[in-house]
């Protein structure tokens, strides 16, 4: 019974700063930072939503921050499941020592990587594309960590039936290999978009147009330089966090069985 109850606490510690982010939304003008909170404001309405869209593009900046997170979601399951059958069932000289190097990049944080990375994207005439955005996000070392680990808990037995059969390390990665770690890919694809929908420094720093302008950055230009509309700011914050929410229902299945494979060993 203490178990439920704690389970339930947890949960509802975690969902305590949405619930107050959707009544804040809802809440009008000044009566936001009423003192204590009001957790059932009077006249609550959804004008704040009304003002966000008219105060940005804001679906021209959805849509730019869904495309760039679904291309980099898809673009680093290919190379990290290809990059992580590699390393787990190819044998080629040096497979760990380049593993560990590629592992030691995660202990490298982005602010470390910008202006070289910068300099990379001028360089080649990018700043201020698409292709800037998402360039960067093609590879992912936990990707590749996570979806080895993965394969490593196939029997290779199942690899040796299909060379039976004729089958190259193409057909066995694709027919064997894949389905078989489909709940370490749905969670993986969450990671990855996740990611990418709520990366702010990256843009900030090599996107100039409104155009190009992704979630993080069109909710950071609704901080006013004297003032600011916090209802305003919450509607966009609730919108932001409603595609995570329908990708983890879609995918809640996947990373159950994903978490409850990694610990059959």
């Amino acid at each position: 019974m203490m178990r439920y109850v704690l389970v339930g606490v947890g949960a509802l510690v975690m969902l305590f700063p949405f619930a107050w982010a959707v009544i804040t939304s809802i809440t009008p003008g000044d009566a936001v930072l009423s003192v204590p909170p009001d957790f059932t404001p009077e006249g609550a309405s959804l004008d704040a939503y009304g003002k966000l869209l008219e105060t940005l593009p804001f679906w021209r900046i959805v849509l730019n921050s869904a495309w760039i997170g679904a291309a980099s979601t898809t673009l680093q399951l290919v190379t990290s499941a290809m990059a992580a059958y590699a390393f787990a069932r190819l044998p080629f000289p040096g497979r760990g020592a380049l593993f560990s190097v590629y592992l030691a990049t995660l202990m490298m944080p982005l602010p470390v990587l910008v202006v070289p990375l910068f300099i990379e994207m001028r360089t080649f005439g990018l700043v201020d594309t698409y292709f800037a955005l998402l360039a960067p996000t093609i590879a992912s070392a936990f990707g590749v960590f996570l979806l080895r680990q993965a394969i490593n808990q196939v029997p290779r037995e199942f690899d040796e039936a299909a060379v039976l059969d004729g089958a190259g390390h193409f057909r066995i990665f694709l027919y064997v290999v894949l389905p078989l770690i489909r709940p370490a890919l749905a969670t993986f694809a969450i990671f990855g978009f996740m990611a990418s929908w709520n990366s702010y420094l990256w843009p900030l720093i090599i996107i100039k147009s409104p155009e190009f302008m992704t979630l993080p950055l069109g909710l950071a230009t609704l901080h006013g330089q004297f003032s600011t509309r916090w209802d305003v700011v919450m509607a966009g914050s609730v919108v932001s966090v409603v595609p995570i929410l329908i990708l983890y229902l879609f995918a809640q299945k996947h990373v159950i069985a994903s978490v409850a494979q990694s610990g059959l060993k």
